[in-house]
């Protein structure tokens, strides 16, 4: 198991109750120096109840309440799990690259390789932010981050900061800096806002246009992505403070600021980037896996044309009740393989 995330952990949990022994059956190498996935990198003022959602590994209800750091109560709750049930995750393993040797693979670290007959991949995306480029965007004198690289509001207090990404993150940032700052949102599309519960057939929905994707060949979207924007109380609030209003995204970036080819300008001291994500796959390159769309076609959560190789929270699953699902099913394929005897366990 490559990735110590909610995909790791579910799929962790599967195997054990599936009959594969701990430590000598498999191992959950994790590249983080602690618990709690991408968690753990979230902004301080990040919490519980603002997050799009934390959802229950399975076994053990998450006890956070929503005032509590996401990026303290979520790893905190993740090394419970891994605790509770006995999980073997070895931290820090960097993975470098997985590669065929006969029926199985062998799995490249800097601190030695590991032979493994399957191989489950579930290192998500936090760890490849994405920033589109446009025109110009090398000569901008103020400060330009990612979304992953945010702290804190205060960061920008009495500036003008330009936030670019039409995702919840970018709304919960601009309601933050919002408050201490003058801030510009821009969308490649108008925000799509979702004013009922994001119920079990709307994610379905989600779920079924990024498989679609994928089985078409083309590199999926985020699953949350395709769900609109859940006008939460919180985000109605901000929406009511002026804070949402949105602008198409610019043509091209100036030394002070950005430009439309309308004739529109706005300064800014900062370019906040909250463009999300790309799958972190770059260590499954040796196997050259993707289709020419860029997708990297599955059956489930199998490769295609690879028998022993599953992709947990890649593509349909790349979100955290979609990464329980897929390792319960990568966990249960997995055991009729390799333990015919004990798959109905």
């Amino acid at each position: 198991m490559v990735g110590g995330g909610q995909g790791g952990l579910s799929t962790a949990y599967h195997l054990a109750r599936l009959g594969f022994a701990r430590e000598r059956g498999f191992v959950v190498l994790d590249g983080d120096d602690g618990p709690g996935g991408a968690w753990r990198h979230r902004w301080p003022a990040l919490t519980v109840g603002t997050t799009h959602r934390v959802h229950d590994l399975p076994g053990l209800p998450f006890p956070g309440r929503g005032e509590q750091s996401a990026a303290e109560a979520v790893p905190a709750y993740f090394a419970e799990y891994e605790r509770r049930f006995d999980l073997p995750v070895h931290r820090p393993v960097r993975v470098t690259a997985v590669r065929r040797a006969g029926l199985g693979f062998v799995v490249e670290t800097p601190d030695g390789d590991w032979s493994a007959r399957a191989v489950v991949n579930a290192t998500g995306t936090w760890t490849r932010p994405f920033v589109p480029r446009y025109p110009g965007q090398e000569t901008f004198r103020g400060r330009q981050l990612h979304a992953a690289d945010y702290r804190s509001a205060e960061e920008f207090a009495g500036g003008s900061v330009v936030v670019v990404g039409g995702g919840a993150s970018a709304v919960q940032l601009l309601g933050e800096i919002g408050e201490v700052a003058t801030t510009t949102w821009v969308t490649r599309r108008p925000p799509v806002w979702r004013e009922g519960p994001f119920d079990e057939a709307a994610g379905r929905a989600a779920v079924a246009r990024v498989a679609a994707a994928i089985r078409e060949g083309r590199s999926p979207g985020s699953v949350v992505g395709t769900t609109g924007l859940v006008v939460t109380p919180w985000v109605r609030g901000a929406r009511d403070r002026g804070l949402l209003e949105r602008l198409p995204v610019f043509d091209r970036i100036t030394p002070d600021g950005v430009v439309w080819d309308d004739g529109r300008s706005v300064r800014a001291d900062a370019i906040l980037w909250a463009t999300g994500f790309r799958a972190a796959v770059g260590h499954l390159a040796p196997l050259r896996l993707r289709a020419p769309g860029g997708a990297i076609p599955l059956e489930g959560t199998r490769v295609v044309g690879e028998t022993r190789l599953h992709l947990v929270g890649y593509g349909p699953s790349a979100s955290t009740i979609g990464a329980n699902r897929a390792g319960r099913a990568a966990a249960v394929e997995l055991a009729r393989q390799l333990l015919p005897d004990r798959a109905a366990a």
